[in-house]
C-alpha cells in the first residue's frame, strides 16, 4: 500500500502519488469537501493523467481501501493454505490483519468513514470483497470447530464479526507513540481470539 502523507509523494509513480495525495486530502478535508482539481494540483499531475488511471474521485477512495484488502486477502490465503495446525493458522491470520490494518491506519479509517459516499455499485463491490475475506477467515474457525480444537458452541459468524468489530475500531485508539507496537497488538488480538475458542 502506498503510504499516506506528503513525504516521498514526488518520488512515486502517478497512481501512487494520486492515492497518497488523496488519502492526505481526504483526511484533512473530508472526501466530500475535496475536489478533483485539488487532488491533481497537490499531486502535480493533470486531470488527463488522473483520468488515465482513475475514472472518478470515487475510484480513488475505492482503491485506497481496495489495495489494502487485496493484500490482506492474498496473505490470508497463503496463511490458511499451510500445513500448520488450524490454531496456528488462525492466530497468524488474526495477527496479520491487525498489523496490516495498523500499517494502513489512516487509509482504512478514511475509507470506513467515507464508504457511504461511494456510489451504490462500488459500495456493493467493497462489501462483496470484504465478505469473501471474512468468509475465508470464518472457514478457519469452522475447521477448528469440526476438528474439536475449538469449542463449537459459539457460532463462527458471530466470533468473526466480534473480532473484526475490534479490528475496525483500531483507528479510533491506536497510536504509534503508544506503549504497544503493531505486532504486540496483533499478538494480543490473536491470543484473545484463540482463548475465546479454546474448549473450557
Amino acid at each position: 500500500m502506498v503510504p499516506s502523507g506528503a513525504g516521498g509523494e514526488g518520488r512515486m509513480n502517478v497512481p501512487g502519488r494520486l492515492l497518497s495525495v488523496s488519502t492526505r486530502l481526504f483526511a484533512e478535508r473530508g472526501f466530500d469537501r475535496t475536489s478533483v482539481q485539488e487532488i491533481v494540483e497537490a499531486a502535480g499531475v493533470t486531470k488527463g493523467a488522473m483520468y488515465h488511471y482513475f475514472d472518478s474521485k470515487d475510484d480513488l477512495l475505492y482503491e485506497i481501501y481496495g489495495r489494502i484488502l487485496r493484500e490482506q486477502t492474498e496473505r490470508l490465503e497463503k496463511l490458511a493454505a499451510t500445513e500448520a495446525p488450524v490454531g496456528e493458522r488462525l492466530a497468524s491470520a488474526a495477527s496479520d490483519v491487525v498489523v496490516s490494518s495498523i500499517a494502513n491506519l489512516d487509509d482504512t479509517k478514511i475509507f470506513l468513514q467515507s464508504m457511504h459516499q461511494l456510489n451504490p455499485e462500488k459500495q456493493r463491490a467493497v462489501r462483496a470483497e470484504r465478505r469473501r475475506y471474512h468468509e475465508r477467515f470464518r472457514a478457519l474457525v469452522e475447521e477448528g470447530q469440526r476438528s474439536g480444537e475449538f469449542r463449537a458452541d459459539q457460532p463462527a459468524d458471530l466470533v468473526v464479526d466480534f473480532f473484526f468489530g475490534a479490528v475496525h475500531h483500531l483507528g479510533f485508539w491506536y497510536s504509534p507513540q503508544g506503549a504497544l507496537s503493531a505486532q504486540q497488538v496483533g499478538d494480543h488480538f490473536a491470543d484473545l481470539l484463540l482463548n475465546s475458542l479454546r474448549p473450557g
